[in-house]
């Protein structure tokens, strides 16, 4: 009994070398096949990656691999991410990230509504933009020059006594647009709601006064003239019997239109600056889409009344002595109504229309100095003599 027992100790002894043997034979016939074989092969014989990278010759191989992958497909994805970035410098500035194909730089006043199709809404588009500065005391004076303007014309209402619902008796006052700010010119309107970029549908722009009378005029003969004489800024002419100033824009009855005219001993040194050409006053003004573009820029200051304005429109079309005129046979009257003047304030003993009156001189002598001081800056950091201007602008 002793005999068979030590038998069967050794043969469990035998069978265990035998199995640690075997374990130890698989171990390197594994370690072979992963060091001969490339991580790719090894992929296709479905041996995991886990098992492979716990031996570090076989781990460091699929390392390299690996990085180089995840290097080339992240140079792809950036590539194609950067060629992917939308950057037009075309595009009006801010909207560079824009498509061009979505950017609008132009707007427009025309009126839409709120229910149907878009492509619907506008049966017709003004070709022109008339705009007036309003009170409610001159209403019957607006509605009468308002039926002077087609429509063709699109009706812009400034008004500097905030009253807007006064003018709903008048039908076309339904198609009008109000802006409506108090005790403000038209210039400080035509700063903010003038934009060139939202009248740009507009051929021509008309800013006036409210106070005119337009008994002799008819709008599209008026532009039918501005047309065939090429003017590019313009007024209609003033009755020569009602309170004018300047010689420039009497209407003369005689002819279509005028640009040149006479004035008073040593008022115009240059017979093609102001006030004898290349002028028009600011109570009536007409501007081409492009001179308005040059206009509107001039304009951007602290300025409200415009006084001085009329005597550097000039600037902005060339030749200006041709460009600029008085259509004589589409006339007006002036009829010099102290309606915003009376917004003024009293002060020091002075009526309120006083004030107003100081101010526009005031803005006048200050508006020429700014145009002066600008231009002799300009001319002196291209190195140009300043000192005789006339003979500059005579020669442009």
């Amino acid at each position: 009994m002793r005999s068979f027992g030590r038998g069967s100790n050794s043969l469990k002894s035998a069978d265990t070398m035998r199995l640690i043997l075997c374990i130890c034979c698989g171990f390197i016939l594994g370690l072979f096949i992963g060091i001969s074989f490339p991580s790719s092969s090894l992929t296709k014989l479905n041996i995991t990656s886990s098992i492979v990278s716990n031996f570090p010759i076989a781990r460091d191989r699929n390392n390299v691999v690996s990085d180089e992958k995840h290097t080339d497909s992240s140079i792809k994805i950036r590539n194609a991410t950067d060629e992917m970035k939308i950057w037009v410098p075309s595009n009006p500035k801010g909207a560079e990230r824009l498509p061009p194909g979505i950017v609008a730089s132009e707007s427009d006043y025309y009126l839409r509504r709120l229910w149907g199709k878009p492509s619907e809404d506008l049966p017709s588009k003004p070709k022109y933009l008339v705009t007036f500065t309003v009170g409610v005391k001159q209403k019957r004076n607006i509605d009468a020059a308002v039926k002077k303007f087609s429509d063709d014309f699109t009706i812009l209402l400034f008004h500097y006594d905030s009253k807007t619902t006064e003018w709903d008796e008048f039908e076309w006052s339904k198609r009008a647009i109000h802006v409506s700010a108090r005790k403000q010119t038209k210039w400080w309107y035509a700063k903010r709601f003038l934009h060139p970029d939202v009248v740009a549908p507009y051929d021509y722009i008309f800013i006036w006064d409210e106070d005119l009378g337009v008994e002799h005029f008819d709008a599209k003969e008026y532009i039918k003239l501005v047309k065939k004489h090429g003017l590019e800024i313009s007024q209609p002419g003033l009755d020569p019997k009602r309170g004018t100033t300047w010689q420039m824009t009497k209407r003369r009855g005689d002819r279509e239109v005028h640009t040149v005219t006479e004035e008073k001993p040593g008022w115009c040194p240059d017979p093609h600056l102001p006030p004898c050409a290349a002028f028009i006053e600011i109570m009536a003004p007409v501007f081409s889409r492009d001179a308005w573009r040059c206009v509107w820029y001039m304009i951007q200051n602290d300025l409200v009344h415009g006084w001085g304005l009329d005597f550097a429109l000039r600037k902005c079309v060339v030749p200006a002595h041709k460009k600029i005129g008085v259509v004589d046979a589409q006339w007006i009257v002036h009829q010099s109504l102290p309606s915003l003047g009376n917004e003024g304030e009293a002060k020091d003993g002075k009526a309120p229309w006083q004030g107003v009156r100081d101010r526009c001189r005031k803005e006048w002598t200050m508006f020429q100095s700014r145009v002066a001081n600008a231009e002799k800056a300009y001319y002196k950091s291209k190195g140009v003599d300043s000192s005789n201007l006339t003979s500059l602008y005579k020669s442009t």
